[in-house]
């Protein structure tokens, strides 16, 4: 989707105005669809012999899912787990077979999200439609994986999961329609089925009413990670990116952010994104001090045009990694990547997301014996 269109459907999801109410036939056609979809993959499920996080979003568009997936699987390595990464590989031809970062990790193989979270944690990646192709691939090359993340896996009922974290933004739900009516996959009662809700905002951005309460009638849900009969809401967490570092594209000079901001000064630079939500990393940018003289947008997963760059004026060009992997013109002097962290609200989250990983390994270890 281009950019103007998305920028049109975007503001007609976020009402519920004539064109959504126009849409509403085609939205009930894509719910039953749907549903049937989801309910067919979950009968046929595959279940992995070691836990599995799903990380997803009910919402179209980029809401944060690859920034969590790397705190994730970040988290649990610092807490002694061996997580492997299986992902769709959108816009990499993957044909038949799933492919293993083992035998090659560029974007273009992979797909840049896989890549960008592969070159992050370190972690094996595999890909394919077919998670559980991916994870079966996956565990076969790598026995020692102990937990499995499912990146973009939330409407893949095909892989059975222990564990769903789902990434929203500021939209929140949007009009609460789905597709093509509104913005969801999925109706918004679907929250309730997860273990966590982490909220995606840009500097200075508030949070929409479920980042900060989640509704009444999510209440009602029992976890998998609960006692047997206890019920409860997803456990809500909002996220923001900070800058951390950035890195020189054709030299690979790394730098610290307090730094490359004390040798750039306050000079102007420009800022280019090819990401589902670019003007979250402009807003990050500014927040952090830097004057953009120009920001360019790219749709997301595309190559950011070497001559779009050429037309920027002169001057540092900071891009997001997701954009570095894939960049078409990486030997540009002025191009760094600029790494950012994430800054939950509630840090302790991921101490729980280990908990629950290790109560779901205790109960299939008890069922094994």
């Amino acid at each position: 989707m281009n950019r103007r269109l998305e920028d049109f459907m975007l503001a007609a999801w976020s009402r519920r105005g004539g064109l959504s109410t126009l849409l509403l036939p085609l939205s009930r056609l894509y719910g039953l669809l749907s549903a049937r979809r989801l309910r067919a993959g979950a009968r046929a499920a595959w279940r992995a012999p070691v836990p599995v996080v799903v990380v997803g979003n009910i919402l179209v568009g980029g809401t944060g899912k690859t920034p969590v997936t790397i705190a994730v699987c970040q988290a649990l390595q610092a807490r002694g787990w061996r997580p492997g990464i299986v992902s769709r590989g959108y816009g990499a031809a993957v044909g038949p077979r799933p492919r293993l970062s083992d035998e090659g990790a560029a974007a273009a193989r992979l797909g840049d999200e896989p890549a960008l979270i592969h070159a992050a944690t370190g972690a094996p990646v595999a890909v394919h439609p077919r998670r559980a192709l991916a994870a079966a691939a996956l565990l076969a090359a790598h026995p020692d994986v102990d937990v499995l993340i499912a990146d973009d896996g939330l409407q893949h009922t095909a892989l059975a999961r222990d564990l769903e974290i789902i990434v929203q933004d500021g939209r929140g739900t949007g009009n609460g329609r789905l597709l093509p009516a509104g913005p969801l996959r999925e109706p918004p009662e679907r929250l309730a089925r997860a273990d966590w809700l982490v909220t995606h905002l840009a500097a200075g951005e508030p949070a929409p009413p479920a980042a900060s309460a989640v509704p009444a009638l999510l209440n009602s849900r029992a976890s998998p990670a609960s006692p047997a009969g206890a019920a409860r809401a997803p456990r809500a967490v909002v996220m923001r990116l900070e800058p951390e570092g950035a890195t020189h594209l054709a030299s690979g000079r790394d730098l610290p952010w307090d730094a490359w901001r004390a040798e750039q000064g306050a000079a102007p630079c420009s800022a280019a994104a090819g990401i589902g939500r670019p003007e979250r990393f402009f807003a990050m940018l500014r927040a952090a001090g830097v004057v953009l003289a120009r920001t360019l947008r790219v749709p997301d997963h595309q190559a950011i045009p070497a001559e779009a760059l050429r037309g920027l004026p002169p001057g540092p060009i900071l891009i997001t990694p997701k954009d570095a992997v894939k960049c078409a013109a990486p030997h540009d002097p002025r191009l760094w990547a600029v790494r950012a962290a994430p800054a939950f609200s509630d840090p302790g989250w991921l101490d729980a997301l280990d908990q629950a990983l290790r109560a779901v390994a205790a109960r299939a270890g008890a069922g094994g014996e």
